[in-house]
């Protein structure tokens, strides 16, 4: 995560949380942040809240769905993400991004979970 300036995610019991100050490097032609950026930050939170749930296994994505809501500008991003469910090999789990209050991207994934 150091690559794109995040520290990595605070966990446990099912829930992480990572923030983001984005800046210009994290900025689409547009001038707003970049879609990838969003997704991959999503993904490594969550996969951080499945790791605080689980133990002796390792989450893999195997599919993740965003929904952007809104653009975001340079500024502090909260990631926030929740196991919903979890099965005998994979697991649901919710993610959001905010700032300054707003909703900027609601994400939806399904771990597969491998044995360490």
């Amino acid at each position: 995560m150091s690559t794109i300036g995040a520290n990595s995610p605070d966990s446990g019991d099912g829930r992480a949380t990572l923030t983001l100050d984005a800046d210009d490097r994290h900025l689409n032609a547009a001038g707003t942040i970049h879609g990838g950026l969003l997704a991959t930050l999503v993904d490594a939170t969550m996969g951080a809240a499945i790791r605080g749930a689980v133990e002796g296994e390792s989450p893999v994505t195997s599919q993740l769905t965003l929904t952007y809501l809104h653009p975001g500008e340079p500024g502090r991003l909260v990631v926030t993400a929740q196991v919903r469910k979890r099965g005998d090999s994979l697991v649901v789990c919710e993610a959001d991004v905010e700032q300054d209050g707003k909703s900027l991207v609601h994400a939806l994934a399904t771990f597969a979970l491998l044995k360490n």
